[in-house]
Order: C-alpha cells, then structure tokens, then sequence
C-alpha cells in the first residue's frame, strides 16, 4: 500500500566547497538602466554570479514553487556541504518556506575560496541526507499511530537533488556507490529503533554545474536503477539560466505539475498612462487542471524555446475581456493553486496584485473559428490565488439530455422499456463464496455467461425487429435464452411456433414499423417471411446449447410454410397474374363496346358482305387489335335481360340499357327475319316460283 510517494520527502545538497565559488561566466550588466550619461562618467563594470549563487537561486526558485502549489506535506530540508554537513531546517511543517530557508543561508554565507579543498567534499551532505530520509515526519507518525496492527503499511521513500560540481562521470559512480552503502546501513539501524523508518525507495537527481564557456566533463543520464532501493539520473547543466530552467522542468516533473500562459493581458504602460499593451504569463499549477483538455482532444500545447535550453509545453488560454467580479457564482470541477513561473516580472506582479484585490479573470481556448469556449478562471482565496476549471461541457447538475443527443443522433425509437427489463432481469446480488454451485463455476462466471446469452441477439431499436413487438413471440424469446431447457420449456416454444403459423394462415397482421420507408409496407406475405427469418436467426444463436434448443429450431424449420425461394417465385407468379388479369379486363370492356358500335352499324346498313371486308381490313392493319366475332341479332322474344354487372354499374350503362328496351318494344320485327332460316332469307321468290324452280328450306333452288 503506497501511503507516500516519494514527493514527500525532498533532500536538498548543494556543494559548498571552494570551487563554487568560481564565477559563472554569466554577465549581468548593471548599467542598462541609464538611459543618458553624461560626459566623464566611466560606466559600471557588468558583473557575474558564482556557481553558489547560482545554485542557491534556482534551489529555492525550485522551493517557492513547491510551497505555492502544495503548502503542506511536500516538505524540504536543505543541506549545505563543505568540510561537515549544514541541515538549515527540519520536516516539521513550521520550517517549511522560503523565508526559513533564506535566513539560514545568508547565516552560511558564500563558499570560503581560500579554504583547503583536500577537506570539503559533498559526501558530507549526501551521507546527512540519507539519515535525513530515515527520520520520521509528522505525517508519517501520525499515520503510524492510526495503523497500530498494520504501521508497516506506511511507507518512507524519498528524495535527494544534488547541486555539485564533479569532476567526471567516475567521480559520479563513486557518489551513488557511497549512497547505496548508507542506505544499506541507514535500513539496519531504523531496523531496531521505534523513531526511524527504513527507506523503502530513494531517488537521486545529481545536477552537474560547470560555468559557461567550459567544456562538460559529465555527461547525461537517465533514470537509471542502481538497485532495488536506489535509482540515479544526472543532468549536466550550465549555470545560469539554463539551470533555472533546468529545475523549472524537474520540480513540474517531480510533482506532477503543468504549465499553463495567459496570453493578451491588457496592462498600462508608465511611460503612455493612456495606452496598453498585451503581456503574457506562465503559471505552474497541478497537471490535473488540464484533464477536460486531455479528455476533450482540445490541448493546444505550445512549445517555449526563446531563452530556454530545452523545450517546455504550455498550454496557451486568453485572457476573456470583460472580466467578472467574485460574487458571481460558477459552475467549477476544480480548483488548483498557481505558482508564476518568473514571479518578479512585471506582468507577473501586475496579474498576482490584480487577483488579489478581489478580481476574477475568466480564460477562454483559442480558437480559429467558431464561438468562445470558456475553460478556466483565475481568482484568489484568503489570499492564495487558484486557477478554476470551469465546466464546458453540460452539467450535472442539469436535465439530461435528449435520447437523440447520443451517439446514435437523430435515433429516437430505441427500445428503452425492454432494455430496463433486461437490466432487472441481469441484476447481480451479493453472493457468500461458499455457496454450492452445480456447474463449479464462479458466481461471476456464471454471470457473465448470463449476460453473454442475453446479448446475442438483441436488437436496439424497434424499427429493426418485429418479433421483439409481437406479443406472441414472449414466452419463446424469454425461454430460449436459459442455459438449459425443460421439457414444459420445449412444448411451450413449440406451442408459441404453432400460433404464429396460425396467425400466418388467418392472413393477421403484423408490427412491421413503417419508419422511413415510403408507402404502406410490404405486403402480409414479406411480413410474414421476415418475421420468420428474425425468428430462426434468434433461435440459431442459442441452438448449439443443447439438443432440446435444437429441437425448438427443427420445429421452426418444419412450420414455415415456404421457403424464401419459392416464395419469391410465388411473388413473381402473383405479379405477373394480376398484371394479366387487368390486362383481360380491360380487353373485355373494349371489345364490349366495339361488339355493340359494330351490332348498330350492322342493323342499320343489313349489307353482311361489305362488314367481313371492313373486317378483314381492320384486322390486316397494324395498328389496330383484332376484331371479336360478330353475335347474331336476337329476337324481341330472345332478347335476354342483361346480366347484373359485378360490382358498382355506371349511369351510363343504365341509361343505355333503358333506351335498348324500350325501342326494342315500340317498332315491329322484320319479317324476314321472323321466317329466316339460320338467320338467312331467300329474296324474291315468288320468281323463282314461277319458273318452276324447287326451293328448299335452306333457301337455294335446284333443278
């Protein structure tokens, strides 16, 4: 159990031997100030820094930050080393700040160069530093002390950031050899005391500084595990800036900082009160505020080079004019304390004076198009600043949103009351470990192959089953998902495949939706044989379980009543006899009409020979359909009422209808016809008599 990381502990050694006391060759020009000299002023002389200046500088640069991120439990102790070890300051919280450890170096003061090197060295201050590490911190005995049955569950890893100036990479080895050695011999005596704890972990960061202009002696290393309780890195920097920058990186390293700048903050300028210009600010803060970003896709990281060594990542927000006053309420996911990067800036000073005083300063991502999104607010608390992540995305604390607002978009048909009805079905119970189980398996065995059964077929929305919407498919859908079935379980899906076949021979209908699609659906036949189909797709996933499963699919199988084949075969022959039934009676109607056109014309001209030429015409011509057969006029007495028409008759056929019947009643009948032999009459004879000329009943003489 990892109760302490170890951030918890950090060692401070910085060398303070004669040799750093060396300048670092970094010039610093005290005359920049003076704008106008006047004549026989000799100019002041730029001056350096030695190497201790430097160290201590970026040391407690690395400190301040440390303290303004986390006030309490990341503790320092600060060791100088010479010819003996200074420890400057204890765990207890009380000695934890810059201003401690400010005081007891100016009471150090600068490395002596006239002293003998042969009696300084830095092992003084690494040795001190792992009996540092064993000592036991407040936290640490009051965790301890809760834990009385368990105390070795707290754990002591540390920390130590050497500052020195070695000679060579032989030199380095030797100084890890030395720690590993205390720490095995630090680890025996914590061993056998109630007030020290043996050290579980050890970090050692060796910073390697030589002046500028000089070649390095040391080269880099990374993390490198020297054993199972010592790791080793060392870093070979100039003194300087590069330094600075150097710690900058590894303190936001350490403890899981990040960097964050605020860019066009609007400030006065002294020399023109009435103009402004744009500044920017890094902060440092815990890489925590930058989760949503990390979440979101929406890091816009951007790379820092101008004066540094190494590249350092920020993530660029924009100042948000207006600003907003502190009694403004918003809605906030965390809140995380800041730390400016060069804290004697200007801008800096003016940001950090600005919060202060009460005000609040809304950030917004950059963005190239589209409206602002507001990510971030500065605003400070019993007069430590924070840096607030605004929530950007919908709230908790809101409705919640719209089914159509999920992945699937504009999908509003899911079937949400059986999928609350599957979650209850699915709901895991608390289970004793020794309770009998037949099959052996686990109970979250067992319920994850519950859950498998269940989801094997499962559609989401309505509109993509239909068997899931008939009421009639329940008892089947419910059984066929048990790991095993009874022998009432078989009849009943039996039973359940019977009624649907009888549903299918009483032409009823089914819950086919009609979403998306145009029209009014397919036909009850395409109903029927996709219901079938979901059906036997259903039963197919379960059907390898057991043989009663597949006893349910051969009865599937045996009911339908046609295959998918044959019935597209029975479609098409379907089509085709309705397309020839229109086709009939639309032919009858015409040659209906034509029959009657041709019955008038043949009572009014009684010329037979000319019609069968006309007819024969017609009938040569392409255009035209071949003309019916002609019926025979009847008699008055023959003339046979017409038939009464299936379906609805038109006026115009009982109007025709009348006129025929009464005009067939009010003239007389030909005679002719009356005496006509197969509707044919001899003329004229009475001629044919006179000459003695036998006529026979078919009309023709012979002699």
């Amino acid at each position: 159990m990892k109760m302490f990381s170890v951030a918890h502990k950090t060692a401070f050694v910085v060398d303070h031997c004669p040799y750093m006391s060396e300048s670092s060759r970094q010039q610093v020009e005290c005359d920049v100030l003076t704008k106008s000299r006047a004549q026989g002023v000799i100019p002041l002389a730029p001056v350096s820094k030695s190497l201790w200046t430097c160290a201590v500088e970026c040391s407690m640069e690395y400190c301040r930050i440390l303290y303004d991120v986390y006030p309490l439990n990341k503790l320092v102790n600060y060791i100088v080393s010479d010819s003996e070890f200074h420890i400057l300051n204890s765990w207890r919280q009380e000695d934890q700040s810059t201003y401690e450890l400010m005081s007891a170096l100016a009471a150090v003061g600068p490395p002596n160069p006239r002293e003998d090197p042969e009696c300084c060295s830095i092992l003084h201050g690494l040795v001190a530093a792992v009996e540092s590490l064993c000592k036991i911190t407040e936290l640490q005995h009051e965790r301890r002390t809760a834990l009385m049955d368990t105390a070795e569950r707290v754990a002591n890893r540390g920390r130590i950031i050497c500052l020195t100036n070695a000679k060579s990479d032989t030199h380095v080895r030797m100084l890890e050899d030395c720690i590993q050695e205390t720490i095995l011999e630090q680890n025996k005596l914590a061993a056998g005391s109630d007030r020290l704890m043996a050290i579980q972990q050890c970090e050692l960061v060796l910073v390697h500084i030589y002046p500028q202009g000089e070649d390095t002696l040391v080269s880099d290393r990374p993390k490198k595990e020297i054993s199972p309780l010592l790791t080793s890195e060392v870093h070979s920097v100039r003194a300087g800036r590069h330094l600075a920058t150097k710690l900058n990186v590894l303190v936001q390293q350490h403890f899981d900082l990040a960097s964050t700048t605020i860019t066009n903050i609007p400030m006065k300028e002294e020399q023109h009160a009435n103009t402004s210009a744009n500044y920017d600010v890094e902060l440092l803060h815990h890489r925590d505020a930058h989760l949503e970003f990390f979440k979101s896709g929406d890091l816009h990281m951007a790379g820092s080079t101008s004066r540094d060594s190494g590249l350092k990542e920020t993530v660029t927000l924009k100042w948000c004019t207006p600003r907003t006053n502190s009694i403004e309420l918003h809605y906030c996911t965390g809140a995380y304390r800041i730390s400016p990067t060069d804290v004697n800036s200007r801008p800096s000073s003016c940001l950090t004076n600005f919060l202060l005083n009460g005000r609040s300063v809304l950030l917004e991502q950059p963005r190239k198009s589209g409206s602002k999104v507001i990510s971030h607010m500065l605003s400070s608390h019993g007069g430590e600043i924070f840096l607030h992540v605004l929530n950007s995305t919908r709230s908790t604390l809101e409705d919640p949103p719209s089914i159509s607002e999920g992945c699937g978009g504009r999908v509003t048909d899911y079937r949400i009351t059986d999928f609350g009805e599957f979650m209850r079905e699915n709901r895991l119970t608390p289970v004793s470990e020794s309770s009998p189980d037949p099959s052996g398996k686990l109970a979250a065995e067992r319920a994850k192959a519950q859950l498998e059964r269940h989801t094997r077929y499962w559609p989401m929305i309505i509109s993509q089953t239909t068997i899931f919407n008939m009421q009639a498919v329940v008892p089947l859908a419910n059984l066929i998902v048990k790991e095993t079935l009874t022998e009432e379980d078989v009849l009943t899906c039996q039973k359940t495949v019977y009624n649907l076949v009888d549903m299918e021979r009483k032409n009823d209908p089914l819950p086919i939706s009609t979403v998306g699609s145009r029209g009014k659906g397919p036909k009850r036949d395409e109903q029927y044989r996709i219901m079938w189909n979901e059906l036997e797709t259903l039963v197919k996933t379960h059907a390898g379980a057991t043989d009663r499963h597949q006893r349910v699919l051969d009865c599937i199988v045996a009911c339908r009543s046609k295959p998918p084949e044959e019935e597209e075969r029975k479609k098409r022959g379907r089509k085709r006899e309705d397309k020839e039934d229109r086709t009939e009676k639309n032919g009858s109607k015409d040659a209906e009409e034509k029959s009657w056109q041709d019955s008038e014309r043949s009572v009014g001209s009684g010329m037979l020979d000319k019609e069968d030429q006309e007819s024969e015409v017609i009938k040569d011509s392409p255009d035209s359909p071949e003309p019916l057969a002609k019926k025979p006029r009847l008699s008055t007495e023959e003339v046979q009422p017409p038939e009464r028409a299936k379906g609805p008759v038109s006026l115009l056929t009982l109007w025709t209808s009348r006129i025929t019947a009464a005009n067939s009643r009010k003239h007389q009948e030909f005679a002719g016809r009356i005496n006509s032999v197969n509707n044919k009459f001899e003329l004229y004879q009475h001629l044919k008599d006179e000459n003695g000329m036998d006529v026979h009943e078919n009309g023709k003489a012979s002699r």
